[in-house]
């Protein structure tokens, strides 16, 4: 290869052969023998990552690739699958495991060779932890642990050239745009094909108008942060949340009526009990149900007052794991605890708070942190900051703790 006229420019529109993630949360876009890694950059040969991926080999390109998903299995969970023919090669920290390549009866029985894409699919997106094969319009779902195989036809999919699962969501790719769709139904929900230019790598005169940049950690403001009993970690600011237990693939900001799509003012506080994540603005509480996806429970939202038997705004609430009794900050400087699993709930404790205004609360392993602004503060338990007439040391946000840019 002379020179970079050679290489491939993902930038002019290019129809990828395969999309997956690595073990560290590294995404590589294939085509041919080039591949790129991440979002921005130029295009590199492929066995300068993966070594056997070259001609001397016979697999001079991929057809699908994925990144396995199977925490019962540590020996298999996040390795890589590239699939050519009817081979397939199994990886580890860019390295071929010994006996690869295989055919791919031998791995993946019942799937079938010449495959177009590959995606895997957790359990709790997928009824299994999953892998979705597309072939032309069939999509065959793989159990792991079963090793069944069932073939779905979603014939209303453009035919993927690759796949990708990215912060919980599902893109099909074919020619330079992408379709999402939900991995379960293959439904698609909103306006697609969407130019993948646009999103999934940086070129000049593309973008998507969301704008939302990763604030520098002096600049931080938070509205609310929670983490659900699925280890989910939400962190709120204005119009936008991120996702922060996701970060190894990735940290990017979403408007909030994409999860929650009735929450259309921004909130001012959010906590979690009991599989649900409360979400609060002005005098109103949604509560929504967890699962793969959040849904609106019926009746909802209702009045602060009629729910948890406090009146007034919120600057923040937090539940401490395996409580039940959400403390709620109010009027800049007094916690109001309410027992969840009491019925009518009332305030049973009201305490002046050391530290005002707050910002947002999260309750953890590590105690209690309190934000505001860019500083946070550490407490032990519920029971120290209730008693505490002392402030603690603030001290300042960090990238490790809210993905902001330290």
């Amino acid at each position: 290869l002379c020179g970079d006229a050679s290489l491939p420019d993902r930038c002019a529109g290019i129809e990828f052969d395969a999309i997956t993630p690595d073990e560290k949360g590294n995404t590589f876009f294939f085509k041919g023998a080039h591949l790129w890694k991440g979002f921005a950059g130029p295009a590199v040969l492929s066995n300068e990552s993966f070594k056997e991926l070259d001609d001397i080999h016979h697999i001079g390109h991929v057809d699908a690739a994925f990144r396995m998903h199977n925490k019962d299995n540590l020996d298999d969970h996040d390795h890589i699958y590239f699939f050519l023919d009817d081979k397939v090669f199994s990886y580890y920290n860019h390295t071929l495991e010994d006996g690869y390549p295989k055919g791919i009866q031998d791995d993946f029985p019942g799937v079938p060779t010449h495959l177009d894409a590959a995606v895997e699919c957790p359990q709790g997106e997928c009824m299994t932890d999953s892998v979705l094969f597309f072939k032309g319009n069939d999509v065959h779902v793989y159990d792991i642990s079963t090793k069944a195989v069932k073939t779905k036809q979603w014939s209303h999919l453009p035919v993927c050239t690759a796949a990708f699962r990215w912060l919980e969501h599902y893109y099909c790719f074919h020619g330079n745009n992408f379709t999402r769709f939900h991995p379960v139904s293959g439904e698609v929900n909103g306006t697609y094909p969407k130019d993948a230019r646009n999103y999934f790598m940086r070129c000049p005169n593309f973008g998507h108008g969301a704008g939302h940049k990763v604030p520098k950690c002096s600049e931080t403001k938070l509205d609310a942060i929670t983490t659900d009993d699925a280890g989910k970690t939400y962190l709120f600011s204005g119009p936008n949340y991120m996702r922060l237990d996701t970060r190894r693939d990735g940290l990017h900001g979403f408007q909030i009526t994409r999860t929650w799509k009735e929450v259309t003012q921004g909130v001012d506080a959010v906590f979690s009990y009991d599989n649900k994540i409360y979400l609060i603005k002005g005098d109103q509480i949604y509560i929504y149900k967890g699962a793969a996806h959040y849904t609106l429970i019926e009746g909802y939202p209702k009045t602060l007052k009629e729910e948890l038997g406090i009146e007034g705004t919120v600057d923040a609430a937090f539940v401490c794991p395996n409580e039940h009794i959400v403390h709620i900050i109010q009027d800049g400087n007094r916690m109001r605890d309410v027992d969840l699993t009491a019925t009518p709930r009332v305030i049973n404790r009201d305490v002046p708070l050391p530290i005002s205004p707050i910002d947002a609360a999260l309750c953890g392993a590590d105690g209690i942190n309190l934000f505001k602004g860019s500083e946070y503060y550490n407490y032990e338990s519920a029971m120290i900051l209730a008693m505490g007439r002392i402030r603690a040391i603030p001290k300042p946000v960090t990238s490790a703790m809210i993905g902001c840019e330290d």
